[in-house]
């Protein structure tokens, strides 16, 4: 057994979210092995889907040490810390970022493993977030379907693909489902982003309404991501609590918020336009639904259940359909409702434990992008995160030099209460006015 399955390890995960917290923090818990003794610090990167505590909180995932940082604040946090494993949990403009920074940060010192990924479905950006993704030491691929698309992608570019890791979803479990409830229960699941306007998230609440008033035997719940005011990886314009407001609503339906796994464990039907929850459903047997009313789009991203059996309209949903799921689809997206479920983190074990062990420690990063390979987007990209093109702090970046003081700290909060108003309530206001 290698020596990095027993001794004590340290692992870092950095996410930007609240889902990210979730997916980073959950996916370190899976890599390190079960006979190690494993300390876990948090690091939330500042912006405005940094998580609120009631969010941390309905999360449910628990670290040693959780603190809020920016960018350049990590970067001199990694370059004197002394960790195993790192866990990039960023949009993947963020991850291309931090792995220039790293770079600079680490030189060809020693330095931990590097692993990235995805939080659920990937049915957008393909190529862009692979390739902004590349140069982690793993690049972790939730199902079979994810890992031969991105090693495609990476192979198509002359890009190294060794990275590319099958596991599935961290946060797949509970108890599976073996019959209705008492009352039988249906939960649409919300979605921040999807759909993006007044009137097709109009249209799908009045639904989900009158599915309720048409079966007043059954429990109809809207299953909300965040209250008002807070931010999730998506930004949320439109509430539903607040097209809600008003409306006459019948006494079996109600809105709910908390753990998706708490929730799961009532339901008798799962509804969603393209959720990841169509898959903790689908790992749990729960009947699912992926609804086709407003199409199936890829900007709704229920193309991607195509095949899979769930797909279905509120019209058949009425009447008593109940979608039957094929097997052969959920295999292959790493649902894993076989029982495989417990070795899919297996492979990225033993990977991390070999680079951990490896003779001289590990190379330099080397992402595919570079000055060379794409003078005309890097730059940019790690400018946002005040980041010249080799990867160092610019000059004036915020805290590159020191620790952030108290009044720094309260002067931030302040900003970052006003940057998150200016987004969630004054911005899409113009918007709305520019269409008039």
């Amino acid at each position: 057994m290698p020596a990095s399955a027993t001794k004590s390890l340290r692992v870092a995960v950095l996410a930007d979210s609240d889902t990210r917290w979730k997916w980073g923090a959950l996916t370190a818990e899976r890599l390190t092995p079960a006979a190690a003794e494993v300390r876990l610090d948090g690091y939330l990167l500042r912006g405005r889907a940094t998580p609120t505590a009631r969010q941390l909180k309905e999360v449910g995932v628990r670290a040693d040490s959780l603190r809020e940082v920016t960018g350049v604040e990590f970067l001199r946090e990694m370059s004197e810390a002394s960790y195993d494993v790192l866990v990039l949990a960023l949009v993947g403009g963020g991850v291309q970022a931090m792995l220039h920074g790293l770079r600079a940060a680490w030189g060809s010192g020693k330095r931990p493993v590097v692993v990235t990924g995805y939080v659920g479905v990937v049915y957008e950006k393909l190529a862009d977030g692979l390739l902004l993704r590349h140069g982690a030491d793993l690049v972790l691929a939730n199902s079979r379907h994810d890992a031969d698309r991105f090693r495609a992608v990476y192979e198509g570019v002359g890009a190294d693909a060794s990275a590319v890791t099958e596991v599935a979803l961290p946060f797949l479990g509970g108890t599976p489902y073996t019959g209705e409830h008492e009352p039988y229960t249906v939960v649409f699941a919300a979605q921040p982003s999807v759909p993006d306007n007044r009137r097709d998230r109009t249209y799908l609440l009045n639904r989900l309404i009158e599915h309720a008033r048409k079966h007043p035997e059954r429990e109809v719940l809207l299953k909300l991501r965040s209250k008002p005011g807070e931010h999730t990886t998506h930004i949320e314009e439109l509430p539903y609590q607040k097209l809600a407001q008003g409306t006459d609503l019948p006494a079996n339906f109600r809105l709910v918020y908390g753990h998706m796994g708490e929730v799961l464990d009532r339901t008798d039907l799962l509804v969603t336009v393209s959720s990841t929850a169509a898959l903790e459903a689908l790992h749990r047997r729960i009947p699912t639904a992926v609804l086709t009313d407003l199409g199936v789009r890829e900007a709704l991203g229920n193309h991607h259940f195509t095949g899979s059996g769930c797909l279905a309209s509120w019209e058949q949903l009425d009447a008593g359909h109940r979608p039957v799921p094929d097997e052969e689809w959920v295999a292959r997206q790493g649902v894993a409702a076989d029982g495989l479920y417990a070795t899919a983190f297996d492979a990225a074990r033993e990977r991390i434990a070999k680079l951990l062990d490896r003779p001289g420690g590990l190379p330099p990063l080397t992402p595919y992008y570079t000055p060379e390979t794409a003078p005309g987007y890097l730059p940019g990209i790690l400018a946002r995160h005040h980041l010249g093109p080799d990867g160092a702090p610019l000059p004036g970046a915020p805290a590159a030099d020191k620790a952030p003081g108290p009044v720094r700290q309260i002067v931030r909060r302040a900003a970052r209460g006003a940057y998150r108003h200016g987004v969630q309530r004054v911005a899409p206001v113009i918007r709305r006015m520019g269409e008039l």
